[in-house]
């Protein structure tokens, strides 16, 4: 792993249809994000390199709205963003459930004000 690549094994990965009015998803590509993240209950790999976020065999590219949350009373946190993957747009939820969850905060918001220093 390069000094400008995080990778993290999440618990919980969640992808979704983004915006509600944009193109509708079809089934076979419903069923392979179900099958292999969304209802999937293994750790997914996940791999932040510049602007491109890779969950499993997923790339996703035209990241923006990024957002990065730490709940209370968890050991963990979230990141949260819009992006593309392939011709379709997504709204993306990976969480990371940690001891060291403040470390993997400060990670992802360095991570995000340098890819996106304009995005505060």
């Amino acid at each position: 792993m390069s000094s400008s690549e995080i990778s993290y094994l999440c618990e919980k990965v969640h992808v979704h249809r983004w915006p509600m009015d944009g193109p509708i998803w079809s089934d076979s590509v419903k069923k392979e994000l179900d099958d292999s993240i969304n209802k999937n209950p293994k750790r997914k790999k996940v791999t932040i390199k510049k602007d491109v976020i890779q969950i499993e065999n997923f790339k996703f590219t035209s990241l923006k709205k990024i957002g990065i949350t730490v709940p209370f009373f968890k050991q963990e946190c979230t990141l949260i963003f819009e992006a593309q993957f392939s011709a379709l747009l997504a709204h993306v939820h990976v969480t990371v459930k940690s001891e060291n969850y403040v470390d993997v905060f400060t990670e992802l918001t360095s991570w995000k004000n340098k890819t996106f220093p304009n995005d505060s």
